[in-house]
């Protein structure tokens, strides 16, 4: 029963993505069975649109932005909380996680009144501030619980061999702790990417690739929108591969230097 009621998890979870990627390349505008055949129409038609092919620029220039900002400002924070002790911790804690507790309305209400009151026009910058606010607080939650149990011994023992503290953190440290930081990161991206209630507050007259969608969805729904859908979840699952890819690597390159020190040893 446990493996049956898994097996019916993974279906709800993974089905409608399965059909809107299965109808992005129906040849038909009909989404329904029986299909006609397959199709790169409406690929090439979401290519061809200049308002989803901007939107879908701005969707990656607001995402690895704000993510790069998060990865390197949410480190500093999940580290020193991870370090802090007693109630400082406590609070400090509460204070980086309320904001997950609040309302997406009430976040994008307060940053247009806040964006209006400072004089800011509505652009890109007002959007990759916002999901800077947004990300923050997973990605601190996210990272912090693995920093939680990170041995502080280790960069002692480093310091005790004479390096210095930032030497200490980036060759002892970081290492260790960035398969975290990175998972962080790519929540962080798909957080962005996905982001729409909030952006409608502060954004302008650049829209993202959620905005271009939900204000298609609003006419009429057209198979672009699943090839905009599909694309949106490809690129996220790019990022996911890439630092995969990337890890495995690493972790070949040290498997390969210790069997080298080994083969010299022996």
């Amino acid at each position: 029963m446990l493996r049956a009621y898994v097996i019916l998890y993974v279906v709800v979870l993974f089905g409608p993505l399965f059909f809107i990627a299965l109808f992005s390349f129906h040849s038909s505008g009909a989404m329904t069975f029986p299909m006609e055949g397959l199709s790169l129409t409406w690929y090439r038609a979401f290519f061809a649109d200049h308002v989803f092919v901007e939107s879908f620029k701005f969707s990656l220039i607001v995402g690895f932005t704000s993510t790069l900002v998060t990865t390197v400002v949410g480190s500093l924070v999940a580290i020193a909380l991870a370090r802090l002790k007693g109630w400082p911790k406590q609070a400090l804690g509460f204070l980086t996680f309320a904001p997950i507790a609040l309302p997406g309305l009430f976040i994008g209400i307060a940053l247009l009144t806040f964006f209006g009151q400072i004089g800011m026009e509505r652009t890109l910058k007002t959007v990759t501030i916002a999901h800077i606010l947004i990300m923050l607080p997973f990605f601190i939650e996210a990272s912090r619980s693995r920093l939680e149990y990170f041995d502080l011994s280790l960069e002692e023992a480093a310091r005790d061999l004479g390096a210095t503290p930032w030497n200490a953190f980036r060759l002892v440290t970081l290492p260790i702790i960035a398969p975290t930081l990175i998972g962080a990161a790519i929540l962080s991206f798909a957080i962005s990417f996905d982001e729409v209630i909030i952006t409608v507050f502060v954004s302008g007259s650049e829209s993202t690739l959620p905005l271009a969608i939900w204000s298609s969805l609003r006419r009429t729904a057209t198979p672009i929108i699943n090839a905009a859908s599909v694309l949106a979840l490809a690129s996220v699952l790019l990022l996911i591969l890439t630092f995969a890819v990337l890890g495995w690597w690493r972790r070949r390159r040290k498997i390969i230097g210790r069997q080298a020190i080994e083969g010299t040893a022996t």
